[in-house]
């Protein structure tokens, strides 16, 4: 008889990551542009970096960690380092790109689509991405305190054709896991719930996030966990994100990526083909690559609809279906993400 099979490079059990591992991240986030460059060895030119008071350089050591010394074109860099060019006012790109504050019927509450809603369960983040499309986002305003989580529940439980309730923010695992878990069990005593998604960057850019607390809120009710992560470039994934990656699917928990099309950062058929490899080989299917919102400061990371359907078309040469994410934009007042097609090479 044959043993049973088991990944050589991971342990059977996982070991756990402390709480006090995640927050003290959070407690020493990279916030000045000059400590970066200089902690990867690069000069700090004025004329391209500045200091942007209302949506900082923000970034974890870690994250940071797997940038590449000397090249300013790393593409992680590219990803959270302040420009002057975000400064330039370009037509078309605004403050609320996917008109959001229009499908906002509670605070803290967006609904745009027939049977979902979406919770901005926390305004905190643990990286600042610069092509962000809440990087405007009134958070103050939308804030689920005591009050405003019984509206929420109010008009969830109103609303029988809702069968998905996806948490969003900011970071919503920037909240606390036994509040998360007190708001995932209220949702489930909800009857016509089926699912929970979360959408987050932290298992990527702090993988010890990824703790057994959460891990049990996520999957302790009925209601069927997912996670999607935020995952733009393969060099994004190292043995601590996979680990943790690992933790969430040991528990039956699906995880699916979705990543931003960006100029300059994975806007080849290379570079996206290494992602998707990477993200399988770790245990998490591609699921949507969106071209970039038009929100005001991001326009230089602009890939246009024409050269983005080529590119996903030459993707489907050299990749299975199951590995190529669904090209997508999302456009205010539709009932639902307008996929794009591939343009197939000839």
């Amino acid at each position: 008889m044959l043993p049973p099979f088991t990944r050589p490079d991971y342990p059977m059990q996982p070991t756990w990551p402390t709480p006090q591992a995640w927050q003290q991240a959070l407690r020493t986030l990279i916030t000045d542009p000059s400590e970066l460059l200089e902690l990867l060895e690069l000069p700090a030119t004025e004329a391209e970096v500045w200091s942007d008071a209302e949506f900082r350089l923000q970034v974890p050591r870690s994250f940071a960690a797997r940038m590449q010394p000397g090249n300013r074109q790393d593409p992680l860099l590219l990803q959270v380092l302040p420009q002057q060019r975000e400064r330039l006012q370009v037509p078309g790109f605004g403050a609320d790109p996917l008109a959001e504050l229009t499908s906002n019927p509670r605070q803290g509450l967006v609904h745009k689509y027939h049977d979902r809603v979406l919770l901005i369960a926390s305004g905190g983040c643990a990286i600042n991405c610069r092509y962000c499309f809440r990087r405007h986002f009134p958070y103050q305003q939308n804030q689920l305190g005591p009050d405003q989580w019984r509206e929420v529940m109010d008009y969830v439980s109103a609303q029988p054709q809702l069968h998905e309730v996806i948490f969003s923010g900011g970071d919503p695992l920037v909240t606390a896991d036994n509040r998360l878990a007190r708001m995932i069990e209220e949702l489930a005593s909800i009857p016509h719930l089926r699912r929970i998604r979360v959408h987050s960057r932290l298992p990527v850019v702090i993988p010890e996030r990824v703790t057994q607390s959460l891990v049990q809120a996520l999957s302790a009710t009925r209601l069927r966990a997912v996670l999607v992560l935020h995952c733009n470039h393969a060099q994004e994934v190292n043995a601590e994100v996979e680990a943790a990656i690992k933790r969430l699917r040991d528990a039956d928990i699906t995880v699916l990526n979705q990543s931003v099309l960006l100029r300059g950062i994975n806007d080849s058929v290379e570079a996206q083909q290494q992602l998707s490899e990477t993200l399988f080989r770790s245990g998490v299917l591609p699921y949507y690559l969106f071209v970039l919102d038009p929100v005001a400061g991001a326009a230089h990371f602009d890939v246009p609809d024409a050269e983005a359907r080529q590119l996903v078309g030459e993707l489907q040469t050299r990749l299975p279906g199951y590995l190529v994410p669904r090209l997508a934009r999302e456009i205010p007042g539709r009932p639902s993400k307008t996929l794009l097609l591939p343009t197939l090479p000839d």
